[in-house]
């Protein structure tokens, strides 16, 4: 069951990866486009904690690093969403319930993930981020996440809830 388990949430990211990569390139601002990866491993963090999370984040974010179109050093967004899966999952008794709090979380996950992947461009050096540009990506990309979120979101954790249910525990 874990197996099944693990491939269907490796099938999750890969469509994420797939319709980030492919179809919401046409609707890029800036280069800036949804970050749907980011909206799975903020839902895995909401309904199952960190763990799972970060364990997806750290896939989905090699995943999105390694998708034809990348242009940067790969890893980074690895690294970003291991954060954010870390942290949304640290959240989830708080946020896990209510749709304000939820919308709240995507926010300040989509700041801190875009945050810490454009900061470790530049400390990297990557040619892809010049600097007079890399923090005016972060205002659309939250925004795109947040108008992404209310199609994105329940329907994941909805499926991470069914997929893996919470422990029992008996009394």
């Amino acid at each position: 069951m874990a197996l099944a388990r693990g491939l269907l949430f490796t099938v999750l990211l890969l469509v994420a990866v797939v319709l980030q990569v492919t179809f919401f390139g046409y609707f890029s601002y800036d280069g800036v486009v949804p970050n749907l990866v980011l909206l799975v491993v903020v839902a895995a963090g909401l309904s199952r904690g960190p763990e799972l999370a970060a364990v997806l984040g750290l896939v989905g974010g090699l995943a999105i690093d390694l998708a034809p179109p990348a242009d940067h050093v790969a890893g980074r967004w690895a690294l970003a969403l291991v954060v954010v899966g870390y942290a949304a999952g640290r959240v989830r008794h708080d946020a896990g319930r209510s749709t304000l709090a939820a919308l709240a979380t995507v926010a300040a996950c989509s700041f801190a993930g875009v945050s810490l992947f454009t900061l470790s461009g530049l400390l990297l050096d990557d040619p892809a981020v010049p600097v007079g540009e890399a923090l005016a990506v972060i205002p659309p990309s939250v925004l795109y996440d947040l108008l992404l979120s209310p199609f994105v979101l329940p329907a994941a954790m909805r499926l991470f809830r069914r997929v893996q249910p919470a422990p029992q525990v008996a009394y």
